[in-house]
């Protein structure tokens, strides 16, 4: 984790969790660890975090909690919460798993009368817990936790299973030295430390489904033993009264999967689902009411999204809005550079310099970062095709394999990367890119990304300039490259790119709009320094162009940094770090 994006930036630990992940929320305390909603700083994403401790005594070792983790990330599945990653860190390990936008189910019935779900809402849940159970019990993965506060409703109605293999991978992690899950909803066999398999799955999933059903967990108790008396009593409320709307089969089918003894209940959560879940109802209807239930909850609650804290960044309040703008800006440079690159009278037919651009800017818009290798490929092919000697096409092939290098290397890391990198091809001047490198991308990125728009802009101006003529176009980059200025101006743009990025990787906003000061220095320093060596008087020879442009960027990448805010909890009004040690 050596070089990474500003958002990445390794900070101490009360900056940021393992280096990478900013801490949004805190979610809550489960039976095997904490649970926090943070921001990947790397990828630009929201993620679940749940911290477990190891618990050395138990003599286990955390490369058998990896093993258990691996497992669990095998599980791709719809109904699954996926996990990215797990890491250990001193006397805790941390499962990072995917983000669910929306509500758990215990939080869901808390909002609805009675505590109770309709018969299509159970049939969808059901339905969709039992197809992800399904699956990881084929690939020999037990759930042992599942309850309320780990199935997730999206906003869409989506139903997910969080937490999965979280039992296994805490014995392994040796986390109370059990496999224990939830009292209220472990099953004897589970309770009493004895062997488990599929069923007690089976009776978990029951349990949650009769309590949606009726309102209340009918093993729920202040201890594991009074609970064990309960499930062998059988569930005391009559299901009928409670919800005399509901078929008795699906009463029959609960209390079959409910059974005290393993040997003695269903078997399997596709025969449980097989049974109750055509006498509930149609899962589509289901996962409609579902959906509407989530979006009704948010808009009772007036609460802001997720992520809209106090310090937080436009990239975390409105990921949308940002992501939108940086699209529309990277295809709209795309489509014009695009044109540019393919100027050459031996390419430029109407339906090249039609098509092609059209198509690079959407391309770009989907995925921003190709936008400099397509512009990068498009200039290569103009020059190759219009070359009559070697030079002109070891030009061209030099820069399609650059670009292509530099986009598997250090522009797919970042949206805003490809911009930077075109901005000296559309703007009036090659050092425009230098200051947004340094915004958006780490200092070895920034630098390189700075340095090659620097000369990708230069050449392609060059080139557009003379028409792809190979005599005026090499005579023109040797007047331009030869030139004093040109390499002083090359070192100031790497040096802008470089300085700026270093600086704002403190993570605050102060920092970011101090380094973009410094870099609008090295660029003015350079400017006047290149002016000297051009002419022994400064004003003549000194571009005022390049510096109004680069006071502009300097604004605007100031407001920007504004708008993002810190790049990490701990500064301006940021929360503090629930996992700090």
């Amino acid at each position: 984790m050596s070089e990474v994006s500003h958002n990445s930036v390794a900070q101490t630990n009360e900056e940021l969790l393992l280096g990478r992940y900013r801490i949004l929320e805190r979610r809550g305390t489960g039976g095997f660890g904490t649970v926090c909603t943070c921001w990947d700083t790397r990828l630009q994403r929201r993620v679940a975090i749940k911290r477990m401790p190891l618990a050395t005594e138990s003599g286990t070792t955390a490369a058998e909690a990896l093993a258990e983790a691996r497992t669990a990330c095998m599980l791709g599945h719809p109904n699954i919460v996926t996990v990215y990653d797990f890491e250990t860190s001193g006397a805790y390990a941390y499962l990072v798993m995917e983000y669910v936008d929306g509500l758990n189910l215990a939080e869901l019935l808390g909002r609805v009368e009675g505590g109770r779900l309709t018969p299509e809402e159970c049939a969808h849940v059901l339905a969709s817990v039992a197809r992800a159970l399904s699956y990881a019990h084929e690939n020999r993965v037990l759930h042992l936790d599942i309850k309320p506060t780990n199935i997730m409703i999206d906003r869409r109605g989506t139903v997910k299973l969080a937490d999965f293999g979280m039992a296994s991978l805490a014995s392994a992690a040796g986390y109370g030295g059990a496999r224990g899950g939830t009292v209220g909803y472990m099953p004897p066999e589970q309770i009493e430390g004895m062997l488990v398999d599929e069923r007690a799955d089976v009776f978990s999933l029951a349990v949650v489904i009769w309590q949606a059903l009726t309102g209340s967990d009918p093993f729920l108790a202040r201890s594991a033993e009074e609970s064990l008396a309960k499930i062998r009593r059988g569930p005391s409320a009559a299901f009928s009264r409670i919800r005399p709307d509901i078929e008795d089969g699906v009463e029959l089918a609960l209390l079959d999967a409910l059974a005290p003894r393993a040997s003695e209940r269903t078997s399997s959560v596709d025969d449980l689902a097989d049974e109750a879940v055509p006498l509930l109802g149609e899962e589509r209807d289901g996962q409609e009411s579902l959906r509407d239930l989530v979006e009704q909850a948010e808009k009772d609650d007036g609460t802001l999204p997720a992520g809209l804290l106090r310090g937080e960044g436009l990239s975390i309040r409105a990921p949308r809005i940002e992501g939108a703008l940086v699209r529309a800006l990277t295809a709209l440079v795309a489509f014009s550079a695009l044109r540019m690159a393919l100027a050459a009278p031996t390419v430029a037919t109407d339906q090249v310099t039609a098509l092609v651009p059209l198509g690079g800017c959407l391309l770009s818009a989907l995925w921003p970062p190709i936008a400099a290798p397509l512009v990068g490929l498009a200039l290569a092919w103009s020059l190759v095709s219009s070359a009559t000697e070697g030079s002109m096409m070891l030009l061209g092939w030099g820069v399609a394999v650059v670009l292509v290098l530099w986009l598997a290397l250090v522009g797919r890391t970042d949206r805003l990367s490809s911009l930077a990198m075109l901005l000296p091809c559309c703007l009036p001047s090659p050092i425009s890119g230098a200051a947004l490198a340094g915004f958006a991308l780490d200092p070895a990125a920034a630098a390189a990304t700075g340095a090659l728009g620097y000369l990708m802009g230069s050449l392609l101006r060059i080139a557009a300039a003379s028409s792809f003529s190979p005599d005026a176009l090499l005579s023109g980059l040797a007047a331009t490259w030869l030139a004093p200025h040109f390499p002083i101006m090359l070192v100031g743009t790497t040096l802008c790119s470089l300085v700026s990025s270093a600086v704002a990787m403190r993570g605050s906003v102060a920092a970011g709009i101090l380094g973009q000061t410094l870099g609008l220095g090295c660029i003015v320093a350079f400017g006047v320094f290149a002016a000297r060596m051009e002419n022994s008087r400064i004003s003549p020879a000194l571009d005022w162009e390049m510096l109004v442009l680069a006071v502009l960027l300097f604004v605007l990448l100031c407001i920007a940094t504004v708008l993002r805010g810190p790049l990490y909890e701990g500064q301006e009004g940021g929360g503090t770090n629930e996992f700090s040690q």
